[in-house]
């Protein structure tokens, strides 16, 4: 794990370009409307039913294999005042090598207007070797607004090395940071997989959860099981962070941890 920003090289002009945009908007009678809802490249958005009728769900799927070598995505959400909505996915987003020998990025904005709530939960992204990727995942949100942000990497596929695998979390809170933290894995990232860091573990992720109503959200730092610790941030959140032998061994560490909020 390193700290810092994201190497970024300038992208091909081949590869894939795709993008998805999302707008959620209070209906007027209790719910939320999705007055924007687009995707012109490998993630399509596809609105499904929520548990909760006042909650917005949207499940992206996967149209094509992606991202390759070369390939840029991106995914743009905007919760506006008071929305409520739920993102999550169909399978995972698995990395691979392509004809094109350059990185691929993925980058994910999440915009949250006054007493938004958000719920970020997508199914792990898997690094399979030869692959190369950055992935940023940066989140603006207003003071009163609610954020629960599920993020897993799993490195290798069975029995297979990972590729070169980059992740970037930004949160901003009324315009001032809240969280920075970059994780670099697989070959060419120092001491990834040494005793501090993973530890000969595959799969690693991290829950986010940013509460502003004062009692809700735990104070003191805690080991939540073997490989899971949750930390206070200096601000009203906390965040889950977790290494796992696999895929299930991590969600299953992640979802325990998942006590502390209702909404």
């Amino acid at each position: 794990m390193t700290t810092g920003t994201v190497p970024r090289a300038r992208p091909s002009s081949a590869g894939v370009r795709g993008s998805t945009r999302i707008v959620a908007a209070p209906d007027g009678c209790g719910g939320t409307a999705l007055p924007v809802r687009s995707g012109d490249g490998p993630l399509a958005p596809r609105r499904t039913r929520a548990a909760d009728p006042s909650w917005a769900r949207i499940t992206l799927v996967g149209a094509m294999s992606a991202p390759l070598g070369g390939d840029r995505i991106g995914v743009d959400v905007t919760a506006e005042a008071g929305a409520a909505l739920r993102i999550d996915s169909t399978a995972a987003t698995i990395a691979l090598p392509g004809r094109i020998p350059e990185p691929a990025y993925y980058d994910v904005r999440l915009t949250l207007g006054a007493g938004a709530r958000v719920h970020w939960l997508p199914e792990p992204l898997i690094s399979a070797r030869g692959s190369e990727l950055y992935q940023s995942l940066r989140v603006d949100m207003a003071a009163d607004a609610r954020l629960v942000l599920r993020d897993e990497q799993v490195l290798g596929r069975t029995a297979e090395e990972p590729g070169r695998l980059s992740t970037r979390l930004t949160v901003h809170r009324a315009g001032r940071p809240l969280l920075d933290q970059q994780l670099d894995h697989g070959p060419g990232a120092p001491g990834w997989d040494g005793p501090a860091v993973l530890g000969g573990h595959r799969a690693v992720g991290q829950l986010l959860v940013v509460d502003p109503e004062p009692g809700r959200l735990p104070r003191e730092a805690a080991v939540l099981g073997e490989g899971t610790v949750l930390t206070p941030l200096a601000g009203p959140g906390v965040l889950v962070t977790a290494v796992a032998s696999d895929a299930l061994q991590l969600r299953r560490a992640l979802d325990a941890s998942y006590t502390f909020t209702s909404w």
